[in-house]
């Protein structure tokens, strides 16, 4: 298998701070997942106004989170992410830093949830080859952070090739799908490592 692009690294507080803004991060995510849009097309899939995203998109731009694609008019211009995926800066002890990445993480996981929402919503509109393609997991793991880390590792590596920004070879049925992974230290409800 070819190497595939990087991710883009995040420790910068000013960038991760433009996006915990949720519409920022809606629309980085779509643009990834489905590839070029015009702001139009962004803000049906986001649920936004066309000048509303357009605003973001171009503070995004400023960024270099996103840029403007070939194609379209001069009036609708499409929008393309300039990664294939994103990667927050570790902990560094820098307070600012520490809580500009709890803020992306919180909006994350709050579009996660949102997407998981609106496919539960509508599931049954969908074909069933799509119905049944998809699913939810849980696993309670026993492992060291070495391990842990290996696998995360592992699975990324399985799924990367698919990314909808690298891949090249998807075939005609091929359709934008959300993957989401969560591997971390269980916490009791009494705040203590489980």
């Amino acid at each position: 298998m070819a190497d595939l692009p990087p991710r883009k690294r995040i420790d910068d507080v000013e960038l991760l701070r433009a996006l915990a803004h949720p519409l920022r991060s809606a629309l980085v995510h779509h643009l990834m997942a489905v590839g070029p849009s015009t702001a139009s097309e962004c803000a049906d899939a986001v649920g936004s106004t066309a000048s509303n995203c357009s605003w973001h998109l171009r503070k995004l731009a400023e960024h270099g989170l996103v840029e403007r694609a070939e194609g379209g008019d001069g009036r609708e211009r499409p929008w393309q992410a300039c990664q294939v995926g994103l990667v927050l800066g570790g902990p560094g002890g820098d307070p600012a830093l520490e809580a500009a990445q709890l803020a992306v993480t919180g909006t994350e996981l709050a579009e996660e949830q949102e997407l998981t929402q609106r496919y539960l919503d509508t599931v049954e509109q969908l074909d069933e080859d799509w119905r049944e393609a998809g699913g939810f997991f849980s696993y309670g793991l026993n492992a060291t952070p070495a391990e842990v880390s290996a696998l995360t590792k592992a699975i990324d590596d399985l799924i990367r090739p698919y990314v909808s920004t690298i891949r090249e070879d998807a075939p005609a049925g091929a359709r934008a799908v959300f993957l989401g992974m969560r591997a971390f230290r269980r916490i009791g409800h009494d705040g203590k490592p489980a």
